[in-house]
């Protein structure tokens, strides 16, 4: 409210001044409409230079007083030639001058920053030690993390847009992008806060650049900095356009520990594998140990041998071999079917429809009525002394008995 007041102000005075001096004697009304013409210039002025970053404002302000103050040193020099078009040349100089100091100040703001400005006056060797953050290196949070054990020194410099970026995940309808924004924004609370850690906030942007990637690539150029990121995507393309890039993942594949083929690793196998019969495990650094035959030690900490190594873009991938995947599965067996073989067979004789014992107890049931077994009726004539299905013969029954 109060700028309104003041443009207004401006207006009003102005006005005055033109309708009271105007410039065409006796007509005040020219007077007015010049004087209130010139205030609206001045605002229209204003609100376009409201869009541009302040530190090309100061250089564009340096430039022109340096301009003006060389207009007059040179017009000094030459004032006492005798020169027929000396006040035109007086007027050229002046507007050249200060035109060319407000034109090289204003693209070449980046020298007004105050994290140059400090940095020529403490260590001239950090002046171009500029890193470029992106929106991804941020939501990821470890940033933060490396700049707590200084292996990060400069200025980081987090962008205007990077920021209206972060701004617009944190306000996302999606509850994960929501959190993801969020925790991006106390990441970067987080490293303002370090005592070791510098962090700048610019306002230069390049309207007729659209895409967040391309503004970095020029934010880095112009600062001859580095880009710190996680994109794959952005690594590449700045590399392409001799962009020094710093990406993280790298820095944590880096970090990973060395395996050769042949040692012998303690994992804890977690679930099954893609193919048949693997398990898949992970280090503690998240590295993803693939166990040949490794599926019945799932749920199980086990000893495994490492027979490969796969290095990828994604990560590390370890191909390992279980020893005791041989004797596992006889023991296995031996546990789960203790019966006899026999009795296994019975089993397996009686699932197909077939039952010999059956067929034996059955056979009986199948004689016609009075009819005697053939074994019993051998045993009647030969009259051996082995007993019948009846039983013992009584004793004392010869064979008069029969008769």
């Amino acid at each position: 409210m109060w700028l309104v007041l003041f443009r207004l102000l401006v207006v009003a005075s102005l006005g005055w001044a033109g309708w009271h001096y105007s410039p065409v004697p006796g007509q005040p009304i020219p007077g007015l409409a010049l004087g209130v013409a010139f205030a609206l210039g001045i605002i229209g002025l204003e609100l376009r230079l409201h869009r541009v970053p302040a530190h090309n404002m100061v250089g564009a302000l340096v430039g022109g007083v340096t301009g003006l103050l060389g207009a007059n040193l040179v017009w000094g020099v030459i004032a006492g030639l005798q020169l027929e078009a000396e006040h035109f040349i007086h007027s050229i100089l002046i507007v050249f001058l200060i035109y060319m100091g407000i034109v090289i100040g204003a693209r070449r703001g980046e020298w007004f920053e105050p994290a140059r400005i400090i940095a020529a006056f403490k260590d001239a060797s950090r002046l171009h030690q500029y890193k470029v953050l992106d929106t991804s290196v941020i939501i990821d949070g470890r940033i933060g993390d490396i700049c707590e054990t200084g292996f990060l020194d400069g200025t980081l410099v987090v962008p205007q847009f990077v920021l209206r970026e972060l701004q617009q995940v944190a306000d996302s309808s999606d509850s994960m992008k929501r959190n993801r924004g969020r925790r991006g924004l106390d990441v970067l609370q987080r490293i303002q806060k370090m005592t070791n850690v510098h962090v700048q906030i610019v306002e230069t942007d390049f309207p007729e650049v659209k895409e967040v990637d391309l503004k970095l690539i020029e934010l880095a150029k112009r600062l001859s900095g580095k880009i710190v990121t996680n994109d794959f995507n952005l690594n590449k393309v700045a590399q392409l356009r001799g962009v020094a890039v710093l990406n993280i993942n790298e820095l944590a594949n880096s970090l990973k520990p060395v395996v050769l083929p042949g040692e012998v690793l303690r994992v804890f196998v977690l679930k099954e594998g893609k193919e048949a019969g693997q398990g898949v495990a992970y280090l503690d650094d998240g590295t993803m140990v693939v166990v040949d035959q490794g599926k019945r030690a799932i749920g199980r900490t086990v000893e495994v041998t490492v027979t490969s190594v796969l290095q990828t873009t994604a990560g590390k991938m370890i191909f390992c071999r279980w020893p005791e995947a041989q004797a596992a599965p006889a023991e296995g067996e031996a546990r789960r079917d203790p019966r006899p073989p026999e009795k296994r067979e019975d089993r397996r004789e009686s699932r197909n429809g077939r039952d010999h014992r059956a067929e034996h107890r059955r056979e009986p049931d199948r004689r016609e009525p009075g009819e005697r077994p053939a074994a019993e009726h051998a045993r009647g004539e030969g009259g051996g002394p082995e007993d019948g299905p009846a039983g013992p013969a009584p004793p004392g029954n010869g064979p008069s008995a029969r008769d």
